[in-house]
């Protein structure tokens, strides 16, 4: 039986993460080894419980979610950390993809999909809030992101089959169904995946999603199969 996620707390409101830590228990598979009220206590707790998976509020007292973000990655900490906040505005989604969020969901989230984002991010994978991924879109292709890379791209490096796969885990299909898209094993994706982040030098696929939207890839994307 595989070992269960260690999963990480950190929110400002008392409340709040009594109510994650109840719900998250009771989920096979999951266990929550710490909590944290602001980013400086977050911290601390990874670097001494070593969590896979750390829930992340965004306005916090210290140290926000964001600044959070960047010290562990300055810190080459292997948590995969989901946003989890109230709050849906650029000023705060671009910045937490920016500093290698997993995930961004909102706290109106539905117990099971939260569930769910954590096992995912746990998988490598990433699960955006829709309403936060049609947000995210529209500001990499209106210029709020960083530039268009040139022309000759690191895409070039890219061979056909990674082209696609980057297109469909750009329009955020998770490794399963894009398996089911090109007709090839669940395996032979996730191999396509770390080669193509890997080419890009991106740390995750949030990042290759922006990277292909930024390109124009996610554009090669083929209509869904029946």
């Amino acid at each position: 039986m595989p070992e269960p996620i260690r999963v990480l707390i950190v929110d400002d409101h008392a409340v709040v993460r009594e109510g994650l830590r109840t719900f998250l228990g009771l989920q096979e598979g999951l266990v929550v080894v710490g909590e944290a009220a602001d980013g400086e206590e977050a911290l601390q707790q990874v670097e001494g419980l070593a969590p896979d998976v750390v829930l992340m509020d965004l306005v916090m007292p210290r140290l926000d979610g964001v600044g959070a973000m960047q010290a562990l990655r300055a810190r080459g900490a292997s948590a995969r950390v989901i946003v989890l906040t109230s709050f849906a505005d650029d000023e705060r989604i671009l910045p937490a993809i920016q500093a290698g969020a997993a995930g961004y969901l909102l706290k109106n989230v539905a117990p099971a999909e939260l569930a769910r984002a954590v096992h995912a991010a746990h998988a490598g994978e990433a699960l955006l809030d829709p309403s936060v991924a049609a947000r995210l879109v529209a500001a990499v292709v209106g210029g709020a992101a960083d530039p268009r890379p040139p022309e000759h791209t690191l895409a070039d490096a890219l061979t056909p089959r990674e082209r696609e796969v980057l297109a469909l885990l750009a329009r955020g299909l998770a490794n399963k169904r894009i398996a089911r898209e090109l007709g090839v094993s669940e395996k032979t994706v996730k191999a396509h995946v770390g080669h193509l982040l890997a080419k890009l030098g991106v740390a995750d696929r949030t990042q290759a999603a922006l990277y292909a939207v930024r390109t124009g890839l996610a554009e090669d994307a083929a209509a869904p199969r029946s």
